[in-house]
């Protein structure tokens, strides 16, 4: 494996062999301990054309546990922001000699096209409506983790999905390793292709989550939406109404079924506070620290594949 740019075209040994290693690192940085030597004399660029606290804080924390040496490059404030092209930053970063390119950007395939002209190896953190895929790494681990395993189960993505690239990689990975998996929302926020990738499409909450063993809430991306969301939601209040996961609709769910969100939450427009607050249903704090262990074991693998020479 040279990059990570999207979990699609991954095949289930890669996908596994990734979560095998996160899992060791989930018990290494649980008992104290880190590797520094692995990435020592490494170079980690995060490269973040959008804003996202979480993402690039657990890459730093996953590098530095490493012990590469961690640059974040603050684009609102760079050249880029001055008029350079996307292709004159990878001849920038080319000169520096970097090992590992983390990059976050708003246009999908702007970390692919960075990737074809780069010598370190590049991690996609996010793409425009694209894909995310250590977030859909981190979501498999958390689930496998609580569950046991991955195959034979019932998840249920609901919200935003037309412009979720978490809802694209993780249904690119559910499915690839046998989970069954159903998109719910309204029919503006679902994808016309929703069908071709292999998954049930409900915009009725209850039908969507009925028997599900885990329910995958999303933001509403109002920023990607064109033009305001006027057209494409209701009101936050009637959106609740319809397709706000509260205690109610999980009990469609099974008994013990897993409440998760990426983040940033927006309570009581997706998600109710007491359900995200659960101590027995959501793992939505599990899955930010396995998202350091998922993005260790990305880097690890990288390095390793002597993509950096």
């Amino acid at each position: 494996m040279r990059h990570l740019l999207a979990i699609e075209g991954l095949h289930p040994p890669q996908i596994g062999q990734l979560l095998d290693l996160a899992e060791s690192y989930v018990l290494l940085t649980r008992s104290g301990k880190t590797q520094r030597d692995l990435l020592r004399g490494r170079t980690l660029i995060n490269l973040f054309f959008e804003d996202s606290t979480r993402t690039r804080t657990s890459f730093e924390l996953a590098g530095k546990r490493l012990g590469a040496d961690v640059i974040n490059m603050s684009v609102s404030t760079s050249s880029v922001n001055k008029g350079e092209t996307l292709l004159d930053t990878a001849a920038t970063l080319n000169a520096m000699h970097c090992d590992l390119l983390v990059v976050r950007h708003g246009q999908s395939g702007a970390p692919n096209l960075l990737a074809q002209k780069v010598d370190a190896a590049v991690i996609n953190a996010g793409d425009g409506t694209h894909e995310h895929p250590t977030q859909a790494l981190l979501d498999a681990l958390t689930i496998r983790r609580r569950k046991g395993r991955l195959e034979g189960l019932t998840v249920a993505i609901c919200g935003d999905i037309a412009h979720s690239r978490v809802a694209r990689s993780n249904i690119h990975l559910l499915s690839t390793m046998g989970s069954r998996v159903r998109v719910i929302g309204p029919p503006t926020l679902i994808p016309a292709e929703a069908g071709r990738l292999g998954v049930e499409v409900f915009h009725d909450m209850n039908a969507g989550l009925a028997g599900a063993d885990i329910v995958m809430m999303l933001r509403l991306q109002r920023e990607r939406m064109g033009g305001g969301s006027g057209g494409l939601v209701p009101s936050a209040r009637e959106y609740f109404r319809f397709w706000g996961l509260d205690a109610a609709k999980l009990a469609r769910t099974k008994p013990d079924a897993l409440v998760m969100h990426p983040g940033p939450m927006n309570r009581g427009v997706e998600i109710d506070s007491a359900v995200a607050d659960d101590p027995a249903r959501s793992v939505i704090r599990e899955q930010v620290e396995m998202g350091v262990a998922v993005r260790m074991a990305v880097l690890d693998t990288l390095a390793r594949s002597g993509a950096n020479g």
